[in-house]
Parts: structure tokens; sequence; C-alpha cells
């Protein structure tokens, strides 16, 4: 295995977590040796859930090696069932005690516990988390729903939404209400919030609502299948989307669609002159496919951004991330490997980044702005607030989310041109201190050092190029800083003078 300090997904029991902690009554018994025991960590730390996660573990330890830890994980599972009463029980291994063989799924059968045992067969060292959790939430499907009669009513199932996911709970009270104003109910929401015994009242419903394919594709698809069950394609993110969405539920049920747009805020600013300063800027786009492929059609179709890269790091949506990517022109990048991702960032030198935690360190350091909009994302983006992605309201956060980070350059860009103001000048400290600022403002704070900012230390910046430097627009100040590093190191110069900086801007304007 490929071992890194930072990795976009992880091994697919943990996508098998995500799943036994989003739903009630479900516990998951997990044979893995100490050092594997992280659930905690995952669900209480990073998205701050008030619940343990539903997890019992083996924990053998290097001794146990030696004797049974086939009568350890027996132990184990039959205490899990005694002490949480669970209504379904699933059982699998982790990525290292895959490598004992002993079957956990086998196991559990043979024992005659009175509630269904599914196992799961994870492949750890072929396969990772999304699959895990697609691959878990099939299974659990497969074992539990039945044929059943329709409600009354017309009903949807909102499928795919899991513990750790982007917005997953707020994204949840958006589509339901979307479909509220349509008249359509609510049958089941799974795997979050939802129930062994909801999972067997799934083909009730008329239809189900895929909102994360990541996460639930093999199940809805099972259920058009065997259960006669359709299930919408479209994932409401975005202005374009939603409207596209609703008219494919109109579609499936016969009922007129409906899209209540009295809370709806971003048009309005399109209108505007100040959203002329936002055309064509140029973004880098990479996370789940999912979540890529909305926000690049949101970029180029809503935003009018101009998508100079694009993809994704889960292989499974890897087709239709480089479809949407040869019809805008670009290459896909699929990789899970952040230094690949972060070279082809570099090269395009986007003035935004759309992507994950990842990019978001990535641009701190290419000094680029980045939004959130994607998995893997740490505690900051698990708000307390109602922060959706799909639906009115999340075409409303997404605006913000994306808009803010270039109109702070923006402002930044603004001071930097009237620096030699009497109320903004270097010596004139933080204008909101009035007459009590006394300190100059330090150039390095927004910009870094000059050794930090030198990407080649082999050439040095004289005093009259680096302050012919900040005239140029704090957004693209960093391309123009590497490119003229780039052109002064090919032809052998050790300084940057004011000649050589503007020889490089021709150079690369041709």
């Amino acid at each position: 295995m490929k071992l890194t300090v930072w990795t976009y997904e992880g091994p697919p029991h943990v996508g098998a977590m995500r799943v036994a902690t989003s739903m009630t009554g479900l516990h998951y018994v997990l044979h893995a040796p100490q050092g594997d025991t992280y659930a905690d960590l995952l669900f209480t730390m990073i998205e701050r859930r008030n619940h343990r996660p539903p997890v019992t573990f083996t924990t053998f330890q290097a001794r146990d090696l030696g004797s049974d830890t086939a009568t350890l994980f027996k132990s184990a599972c039959q205490e899990a069932y005694d002490r949480f009463q669970p209504q379904a029980i699933i059982v699998g291994a982790s990525c290292t005690a895959e490598l004992i063989q002993d079957d956990p799924g086998g196991m559990a059968e043979t024992m005659g516990l009175p509630i269904p045992v599914i196992p799961l067969e994870l492949p750890s060292y072929q396969r990772k988390e999304n699959f895990g959790a697609d691959e878990t939430f099939y299974q659990i499907v497969r074992a539990l729903a039945k044929p059943a009669e329709k409600t009354i009513e017309i009903t949807a199932n909102l499928i795919g939404p899991t513990g750790l996911g982007f917005r997953h709970r707020d994204d949840i009270r958006e589509v339901k209400a979307l479909l509220a104003d349509m008249g359509i109910g609510i049958n089941v929401v799974a795997p979050m919030t939802s129930s062994p015994a909801d999972i067997r009242r799934l083909p009730a419903a008329h239809f189900n609502v895929l909102m994360y394919p990541e996460t639930a594709q093999s199940a809805a698809r099972w259920m058009e299948r065997e259960l006669g069950l359709p299930y919408t394609k479209t994932i409401p993110i975005g202005v374009n989307a939603t409207h596209e969405f609703v008219q494919e539920v109109s579609e499936l049920t016969g009922i007129k669609p409906y899209i209540n747009k009295e809370c709806l805020h971003f048009p309005w600013y399109s209108k505007s002159v100040d959203s002329t300063y936002l055309t064509g800027k140029r973004v880098f786009v990479f996370g789940d496919g999912t979540h890529v492929i909305a926000a690049a059609r949101i970029a180029r179709d809503e935003m009018g951004f101009d998508v100079v890269g694009m993809g994704c790091y889960n292989r499974e949506t890897a087709r239709a991330v480089r479809a949407l990517a040869h019809e805008m022109g670009v290459e896909a990048l699929i990789s899970d490997d952040y230094l690949e991702v972060e070279r082809c960032i570099n090269a395009v030198s986007p003035e935004l980044i759309l992507g994950t935690q990842m990019e978001r360190h990535i641009g701190k350091r290419l000094n680029i702005p980045c939004a959130v909009i994607s998995a893997p994302v740490h505690v900051q983006d698990f708000p307390a607030r109602y922060s959706p992605q799909m639906g009115i309201e999340g075409a409303n956060v997404i605006f913000d989310t994306w808009v803010h980070p270039l109109i702070m350059g923006l402002e930044e860009h603004l001071l930097t041109m009237f620096r030699k103001d009497f109320e903004f000048h270097d010596e004139a400290g933080p204008s909101h201190h009035g007459h009590l600022a006394v300190t100059p403002l330090d150039e390095r704070s927004y910009h870094g050092s000059k050794e930090d900012n030198n990407s080649n230390g082999n050439v040095i910046w004289l005093p009259a190029a680096e302050k012919e430097l900040k005239k140029v627009p704090f957004f693209v100040r960093g391309k123009a800083r590497r490119n003229t590093e780039v052109f002064a190191v090919e032809r052998g110069m050790s300084e940057i003078n004011i000649d050589t900086l503007y020889e490089a801007k021709a150079h690369y304007a041709r």
C-alpha cells in the first residue's frame, strides 16, 4: 500500500462506518486490530456528532495472532448484540484484519443470532471509502428491502446521504422542500436517519431520489431492476440543475413542475455592474465526481467563469468527469495523488480553486484562493448553521462561498492600488485604527517574505523589480512572479530587474 500524509479516501471499512453511523438500530462489528479503532475520532471530533458511532471492534493484538482470533470475533459479535440489541448487524474486517482471513461474515452467520446478519466483502487493497459506503448500503438494501404496496399519495425515497458527507444533513432538508412544493411526500431517507425497519419500507415509495451516486448508485440500480423503483439522474446542485431536477421529477410523477423562487438571491448579482468583475475568472475544479460535475457546470454556465482544469479522485465517476471535461475543452485529471493535483494547479495558475480540504492547503501554498465544494473536509465544513449545496438555498450558499474569496482578493488589490493614498500608505498603518495606528503594514503578512515567494533560490529580485511587481493585481501577482522567475532561470539570469519583469511579461503574452 502507498503511505501518504494526505488521502482523499480512507479504506472501504470507513465507508461502511459512514453508513452504520448514519443509521439507527444497526450495529457494525468490525474485525480489527488495535490502531484501526478510530471511528470515534472521525465522527465525534470531525463531524461533531453527539453520539458515538455504533461500531464494535475485536481489537486483537499481536500476541493474539498465535491463538484463535476467530473466537475473539464471535465473542465481540455476541457482546454487541447483547448490549445494543440492534435490529440488524453488519460484519466485516478492516484492511489489516483482512490479511488473516478469518471470514467474519461466515462466522457471524453460524452464531444463530435472532436478527439479520449482513456480511460485507470489502477488498481493502483494491477499493476505497466511497466504494465501501456504496457496497454497504447496497448489501443492506438487498438483504432487507422486499416488494411492498405503494403509498396512497406519491412519495419518494431520498437515498445516499451518509455520515462524513459534505453538507448531507442540510441537502436532505432542501430536497424535501423542493418535493414538498410539488406535493410529493417523503417515504424514507436512507441511510442517514433510517433504521433497518425503514429499509424494509423503501419499496413503498413511487421513486428514488439519488442524491449522491458515490454512496447509493448500486442500491438505486438494484431497486430499479428488482423492485421497479425508478430513480432521478439529475443532482440538484446549482440553479440550472435544480430546474432540471424538478422537471425530471415531473416526468416521473406526472405532477406539474414548480419551484419557489422567492428565496433565490443569486440572479440579481448577475444583473449588477459588479458581476463583470467575475466574468472570465479562471478556475480549477477538483473533488468527488458528483460535486465536480455540478461545480464545473455552475462555474461555466451560471457564474461566467472559465474552467481551465478539472478532475476527481474517485475512479468510479471518472467516465462522467472525462466526458464533461472534453465538452469544456480541458483534460480531466483522475488521480488520488494530491501532489499530482498540486502540479496541475500550479501549471494552469487559476485565479480560484474549487476543491477539497487538500486543495485548500494547496491554495495556501500557491497563494490562490480556494472554496471547498467536496469531501474530504475538516471540522470547519460541518457548520452549525444551515448551509446546503442542493436546491435554491444551496445556490445562494454556493454563490457566497465562491465569490467571497475573489471579492476579498479585489479588496486587497484596491488597497494596493491606493498604497500612496494618505490613508492607505504603508506607514499609515491599519486605517480602522485611526490616530492610534502607528505600526507600518508588513507586506510579508499578505504576500510572504522574499525568501518564501522566491520559488527559485538562485534568482534574486532586485528592490526596484519587487516594487514594480506590487503594481500587478493581487490575484495574478503570484503567477507573474513564477513566470518571471522561470523566464530568468531559462536564460541563466541570477537577478531580476524591471527589464526582466517586462521582458517576461511580453514573452508570455505572445
